[in-house]
């Protein structure tokens, strides 16, 4: 459909959540408003991804002074201590695990070793010393998926425990039986991505079936970034939260390996990538064991320490509503310093994620210029930890610091636009939740248009924070730059955007640049602003959206309310 006639069809029938949001109770003033600016979101960003935050790793100098940054701020604009305790700050017990691996398949007797980190990487969630995994049976088990909704397992009963399971990435794309020039909008969501497609299912679904090791075969095109970015991802210290059990549940190996290595493999044991991959495809699909076998010894350094979430909040001012909660996240996390590498060794993080951050506060400053605050308290979070997996988020959800039935809505920013103004903005989260006709209606006030996930197949609302948040059931809103760039050729905002992932996206080079126009930036935080200020004003929670794969969490959520 048309991203314009969607966006149209949404303004005519947003009923009772637009009437609320034209309330002119529920749009914030606009000196409010205007205390969100270009200026000021570039002047944060320049401190947050300045070498001297050495690229804000976890557990190390720039985890100390992101975590100073944004707390002085919070208290500068008058913010209250986010943690019931009295503090800024809520703890987070994690872990980092640094990986030394050794890595080889046997095939027919014949060893090959492989090239840590160009040919794979493995790491290892359990906190040991050393992980290994010898002489293991490989089996193909498609895309490692079991999805009763679908009526798909790729399992079929097939015992895989002490294996080593090689996967697809991804969730299968299949053709519409209607017109195979199209996905199946019935299964797996047609072209967009579900989280069945995320690697992260991947490797839990595998320690559910008691694998030794779980394989992802990366191909460029589907994960939607380069390998590039999963050696600068997963080949240095690693983090994950510090579990009572040390995280033995987990798959004890997780490893990706290159498409190339993949294909040699697979020819090795007498069998063909693309003829898998077509198989694969089907319901039909049973595992296929190779004459491979896998040895994985990993040799680890755990540290455990106490990483932390900043927060500030805003009380309520309505005495019957101040208990209840809006949330605006963005994770103040990078990827540190890589002494090992050549050349720039710093990855700054500037559009990731220290633009976020840099929103966040500018909401928190507009919420501070309000004379009378929203009538519903607002907590600010920066997440920690949310390149390791969302764990600062995962933690917040599994441990609140506010009930999670008394939350109405996570709202977050990983990423703002950088190049300018845009006519547009993108709802990654689109499809979900009541939010998404909040913004709709937002933006076409301002004389925008509000565009759907315009690639979801990339599965870009399961890599952000506000996915823990709906994961248990909370609404959640996330963003993207919008592609229509004002006074730049049709294109340019694409271009930019494909440009950044390609040649920046968890790299060196994801610093600030003297071309920026912060404008658009400023312009798509006010709109969550104003949405935000819409959920905090508003005489009811925002719905999910039936057929929403999180809403009977809060249906279940909403229950226990009522009754207590």
């Amino acid at each position: 459909m048309n991203s314009t006639l969607c966006t149209a069809s949404f303004l005519f029938t947003l009923a009772a959540t637009v009437s609320a949001a034209a309330d002119p109770a529920n749009i914030p003033p606009k000196a409010a408003v205007e205390a969100i600016t270009p200026n000021d979101l570039l002047k944060h960003i320049k401190v947050l991804a300045s070498d001297e935050f050495e690229g804000r790793a976890p557990g190390s100098k720039g985890e100390e002074l992101s975590v100073k940054y944004v707390t002085d701020r919070f208290k500068e604009l008058g913010l209250k201590p986010g943690n019931p305790n009295g503090t800024y700050v809520q703890e987070v017990p994690l872990a980092g695990i640094t990986s030394a691996p050794a890595a080889s398949f046997v095939v027919d007797g014949k060893s090959t070793d492989l090239k840590f980190p160009d040919d794979y990487v493995a790491s290892s969630a359990r906190l040991q010393e050393q992980v290994k995994v010898e002489n293991s049976d490989i089996v193909f088990v498609g895309y490692g998926v079991v999805a009763p909704e679908y009526g798909w397992d790729d399992y079929k009963g097939v015992d895989v425990r002490g294996k080593t399971i090689l996967m697809l990435i991804n969730d299968p794309a299949l053709a519409d039986p209607n017109d195979p020039a199209k996905l199946d909008e019935k299964m797996f969501k047609g072209r967009a991505m579900t989280f069945y497609g995320r690697w992260t299912y991947k490797y839990e679904i595998a320690a559910q079936k008691g694998a030794a090791a779980a394989i992802i075969i990366h191909e460029t095109e589907p994960a939607a970034y380069p390998y590039s970015v999963v050696m600068t991802s997963w080949a240095k210290e690693n983090f994950e939260i510090d579990a009572p059990d040390k995280n033995m549940g987990q798959v004890p190996v997780r490893s990706w390996i290159t498409l190339d290595v993949a294909k040699k493999l697979l020819a090795d044991s007498g069998q063909n990538f693309d003829a898998l991959k077509k198989a694969a495809l089907a319901k039909e699909f049973r595992p296929v064991p190779l004459t491979a076998k896998a040895n994985f010894d990993l040799k680890q350094t755990v540290r455990s320490f106490k990483s932390h979430n900043v927060v500030g909040r805003v009380d309520g001012s309505d005495p019957k509503l101040k208990d209840e909660w809006i949330i605006y996240t963005a994770h103040w996390d990078h990827l540190g310093r890589h002494a090992d590498i050549q050349g720039d060794q710093i990855f700054n993080g500037a559009v990731d994620n220290a633009s976020g951050v840099a929103g966040l506060i500018e909401l928190a400053a507009a919420h501070s210029k309000l004379t009378t605050p929203a009538k519903r308290s607002v907590l600010f979070m920066a997440t920690t930890a949310e390149e390791a997996g969302l764990l600062g988020a995962k933690y917040y959800a599994g441990h609140p610091l506010y009930p999670l039935e008394k939350t109405l809505a996570d709202i977050n920013m990983d990423g703002l636009s950088v190049w300018g103004r845009t006519r547009d903005i993108e709802d990654i989260s689109f499809g979900n939740s009541e939010l998404d006709d909040m913004l709709a209606a937002a933006t076409a006030r301002h004389g925008r248009v509000m565009n759907p996930n315009t690639q979801p197949e990339k599965g870009s609302f399961y890599r952000a924070d506000q996915f823990e948040f709906s994961k248990v059931g909370v609404p959640s809103l996330y963003t993207g730059a919008g592609r229509e760039v004002i006074g730049k050729p049709a294109g340019f905002g694409q271009q930019k955007k494909d440009e950044f992932v390609a040649q920046h996206y968890h790299q060196p080079s994801d610093q600030v640049d003297p071309t920026w126009d912060l404008a658009g930036g400023a312009e798509d935080v006010q709109l969550l602003f104003e949405v935000g200020y819409q959920v905090a004003q508003g005489d009811r929670f925002p719905a999910w959206k039936t057929g929403a794969e999180f809403k009977a969490k809060r249906d279940e959520m909403l229950t226990r309310k009522e009754l207590k």
